[in-house]
């Protein structure tokens, strides 16, 4: 049974950083790609930033433009875990942030169809006050 444990919230001021992180529990190695996606109060879940983590585009990333230069994947292979490095807060980024996989190879790795990512993990909240 795959797992996606997230950890790494929490409550930052406008310019501060947070470090969310998402262990892949249960998966022999990696799934084809994972993503970051949040969902603000009263408004719809989306993809935040999306990458290969495995097959021949490992690696490859793409961010959306709220947070493109403000937040970076990293990789612990060792670990099977995902980091975000969100800097540059800003209060709306504030929302509850969830990890994604899917398991299904081929093919290209985006936000939508949310339908296309098969494990989800259970949240962490990030509050950015101004």
């Amino acid at each position: 049974q795959v797992q996606l444990v997230e950890s790494g919230g929490g409550s930052v001021q406008a310019g501060g950083s947070l470090r969310l992180s998402c262990a892949v529990v249960g998966y022999s190695y990696w799934p084809y790609c994972m993503g970051w996606f949040r969902q603000a109060p009263g408004k719809e879940r989306e993809g935040v930033a999306i990458i290969y983590t495995d097959g021949g585009s490992t690696g490859s990333t793409s961010y959306a433009d709220s947070v493109k230069g403000r937040f970076t994947f990293s990789q612990d292979n060792a670990k099977n875990t995902l980091h975000l490095q969100m800097n540059s807060l800003k209060p709306e980024d504030t929302a509850m942030y969830y990890c994604a996989a899917r398991t299904r190879m081929g093919g290209t790795c985006a936000a939508s169809p949310e339908e296309s990512y098969n494990y989800w993990g259970q949240g962490t909240q990030v509050t950015v006050s101004s």
